[in-house]
């Protein structure tokens, strides 16, 4: 049984999972129109699996006695400078979602829930690979600079790139 802080605060985290799937959407709409097909490709299969996490969070509070509740979104920004500009925001956006992962885990450990803790684990886990697959993002982006056919490459080759590809680049 969930106590009623570590409900709220599951609650807040699905919340932040909604938002996050629709940083994702809203990028993915944004790279569509100006025809860069594999970093919106990319961006909307990333929307999918932020859903996901949401939809995950969402059947733990209710199979753990709580109630799930699912709340109005602030809309994310649909305007971007560049696509450098928009991996940037990007990335500072899972640092962001970190932290909040790491703030519930800390309230799931105060409340001696230690079968949230666990749950809370793939989380966890999951942060580290999506910052990884950002930073490696941001390092291709700064190896292209303003080159047009560095950007064609990227666009396709974006496609291509997972989560765990990122994270075992990151590991060496």
């Amino acid at each position: 049984m969930l106590t009623k802080n570590l409900e709220k605060a599951l609650n807040k985290q699905i919340q932040i999972e909604a938002e996050s799937s629709q940083v994702y959407l809203s990028m993915a709409s944004w790279a569509e129109v100006k025809g860069l097909e594999g970093i919106s490709l990319f961006m909307y299969k990333h929307s999918d699996e932020e859903r996901m996490h949401m939809l995950k969070l969402i059947k733990y509070v209710n199979e753990r006695g709580g109630q799930a509740q699912i709340s109005a979104l602030q809309a994310p920004s649909s305007d971007f400078k560049s696509f450098q500009q928009m991996f940037q925001d990007l990335y500072e956006h899972e640092i962001f979602v970190s932290k909040s992962i790491n703030d519930l885990v800390h309230v799931a450990l105060e409340e001696r829930d230690y079968a949230t803790h666990n749950f809370l684990q793939w989380y966890v886990a999951e942060q580290i690979e999506e910052e990884a697959l950002a930073r490696t993002i941001l390092d291709k982006i700064n190896l292209i600079g303003n080159d047009k056919g560095g950007l064609y490459l990227f666009d396709r080759d974006v496609q291509q790139i997972t989560v765990e590809s990122a994270a075992a680049n990151s590991a060496d």
